[in-house]
């Protein structure tokens, strides 16, 4: 059945997958929901979007995406409350570093009604696919890609901007160790580390497979002009906690500023906790630990939302942190899933109604 919506062309899905999908046991970014967000940019401009069920695209072996990789994305999720009410978690983040990454690449911004509205549009159509209880939500993919026949050695000129969804449990279960990087690195001063680009997380996909050979799950990446500074966990940023002070990397072209890092922050400074953001040192870590200081390192990000670190890996050598009663992450996380899936008051404005 096709309609029209406004500006969107919406066809819906004769049957739903729904009841194939066992709800229980699900692998991250594996099931897909009934229906998808499309979205092509040719001759200068967006052509009108369309909401269509969940299927393969066609597009052709030269198009630019394959051969100089303009592709993006974000990550966002959507929960469901006690209520049955579905909410965002800061989406107008999202859209804003999503257009970000596009000038990095040269790509063409999206329009804020394409990007919120179709995200509404998307997300009322599949509500079912969005479960409630703790740890339960959909994954929200929106990318674009370069879809321009030809291997010119330049910008395209066409584009597919789309959305996908996925249904998804908690993230990250279990203890997690790291190696931190002695030379590899996620990204470069005067790079694109800032964007969510497709080629910065295949660039990161080698050195992780050598870490997790040693025993690792991740790798905590430094600095590419002298290994001395670290900058993220996998692909999370990292919070260090050094005593009763935490600290933060600072945002910079190698580092994403990350919107559940923006989150913690602000969390940090409202609740009297020790906040600085500023470098860290892979010697200021390693003498912490010595001293019985090193307290904490976690990741934050959209999909595990907060990931402490039980150990870490350098130069051979390995170190365990011991869990603490008084987590900041696990503080951390509380509260910021309270507000995400509407379990206590949101000060901050950043949930948003999905539909």
């Amino acid at each position: 059945m096709s309609t029209v919506s406004d500006s969107f062309d919406i066809e819906i899905a004769k049957t739903s997958r729904i009841n194939e999908v066992d709800f229980e046991n699900l692998s991250f970014g594996e099931i897909f929901s009934d229906h998808m967000l499309v979205c092509d940019y040719k001759n200068g401009a967006w052509e009108r979007p369309q909401i269509k069920p969940y299927q393969n695209i066609s597009i052709s072996p030269s198009a630019s995406v394959f051969h100089y990789g303009q592709a993006i994305f974000e990550g966002m999720k959507a929960y469901k409350d006690q209520n049955g009410d579905a909410w965002l978690f800061r989406p107008e983040d999202n859209f804003e570093r999503f257009n970000k990454s596009c000038e990095r690449l040269a790509m063409p911004a999206i329009t804020k009604e394409y990007f919120m509205e179709g995200l509404h549009k998307l997300l009322k159509l599949d509500q079912n696919w969005i479960k409630s209880g703790a740890g339960n939500s959909l994954y929200i993919r929106p990318f674009m890609i370069a879809s321009q026949a030809g291997v010119v050695a330049s910008p395209a000129k066409e584009y597919k901007f789309m959305v996908i969804c996925s249904p998804a449990q908690s993230y990250y279960n279990g203890e997690v160790r790291v190696k931190i990087a002695e030379t590899f690195s996620r990204a470069a001063s005067g790079g694109f580390g800032y964007a969510k680009a497709a080629g910065n997380y295949a660039g990161s996909f080698y050195p992780t497979r050598l870490a997790q050979a040693e025993g690792f799950q991740q790798v905590v990446w430094t600095d590419a002009n002298t290994h001395q500074n670290i900058e993220e966990a996998g692909t999370m940023n990292i919070f260090v906690r050094i005593g009763n002070t935490l600290i933060t990397g600072p945002t910079s072209d190698s580092i994403l500023d990350g919107i559940t890092r923006k989150s913690l922050i602000q969390l940090a400074k409202d609740n009297g906790i020790n906040l600085e953001v500023r470098p860290i040192k892979v010697a200021e870590i390693l003498e912490a630990h010595k001293n019985n200081q090193l307290l904490e390192m976690f990741g934050a990000g959209t999909a595990a939302v907060v990931s402490p670190i039980s150990g870490f890996g350098y130069k051979g050598e390995k170190y365990e942190i011991a869990p603490q009663e008084d987590s900041y992450a696990t503080f951390f996380k509380k509260t910021l899933n309270d507000i995400q899936y509407n379990l206590s008051p949101d000060p901050y404005g950043w949930r948003v109604k999905a539909y």
